[in-house]
């Protein structure tokens, strides 16, 4: 099945999405976000699925943010709560999937496909990938509280803040040594492994998986405070205006806090 650049196949009890735009590294378009709704929507429902893999095409990106050239529309802070919260929508859509989910990745992880993948539940990856969120250097907006409390949950307080305020790219080494991936895997072996893995996975009691993944989930949201009013400010300041102009220019942003 395919919806735009974004393809679901299921061979027997393994689901394969696969995000395909590797012109643009992949980069998510309001379509694309919509395709994975969708699909996250039918797998929830499909019982004969016990094992769902997310994967980037073209070998270079899993997904390289979301395509900056869509914010050139934006014209209000309003606009800026309304795209988190419907990228969040998704984020809670494809966590709360009762079966496992894996990312596997290879070059590039970054912005809103970081948010993919550590929406997943297990990340293999090439050792030359890398992960991050440079918004502090290329866009000058900011994330979701959720998506801020799984990448707290994910890497930690530290890295987290050098991803959000020092737009620093982490290495595979890191991404491994906090856990955050669970194998790394030369490129020509990463089939064969991420295939070894949904087999594992399959093969195990799917109500046991569902029942753990939703309360790690609620453990995770249940104090999350609003952040909206952040969101707002974030998105209606002229530095987000001039990070959208410098990349469409590409040119370096002038940022000066207001």
């Amino acid at each position: 099945m395919t919806h735009g650049n974004v393809h679901l196949r299921i061979d027997g009890a393994i689901a394969s999405v696969t995000f395909d735009r590797p012109a643009a590294r992949n980069a998510m378009t309001w379509a694309m976000y919509e395709a994975l709704a969708s699909i996250c929507e039918r797998l929830r429902e499909d019982r004969s699925v016990r094992v769902v893999r997310f994967r980037g095409a073209g070998g270079e990106a899993f997904v390289a943010g979301t395509d900056i050239a869509q914010f050139e529309s934006f014209a209000s802070g309003e606009d800026g709560v309304e795209y988190e919260r419907r990228i969040e929508a998704g984020m809670v859509l494809l966590e709360s999937l009762p079966m496992p989910t894996v990312a596997v990745i290879e070059g590039w992880c970054v912005g809103g496909g970081l948010a993919i993948a550590t929406a997943c539940d297990f990340r293999m990856c090439t050792p030359a990938s890398k992960f991050g969120v440079p918004i502090a250097r290329t866009l000058g907006n900011c994330l979701s509280i959720g998506n801020v409390a799984r990448l707290v949950a994910a890497f930690g307080g530290p890295r987290t803040l050098r991803m959000l305020l020092a737009a620093d790219m982490l290495s595979t080494d890191e991404a491994s040594a906090c856990g955050y991936v669970s194998e790394v895997v030369a490129p020509a072996e990463l089939d064969a492994a991420s295939d070894r893995m949904c087999a594992k996975l399959a093969a195990l009691a799917p109500f046991t998986q569902a029942v753990s993944k939703e309360m790690l989930a609620r453990l995770r949201s249940s104090a999350l405070p609003q952040a909206e009013d952040l969101i707002r400010r974030c998105y209606a300041s002229e530095d987000f205006r001039e990070g959208v102009q410098a990349f469409v220019a590409r040119r370096s942003p002038v940022w000066r806090g207001r």
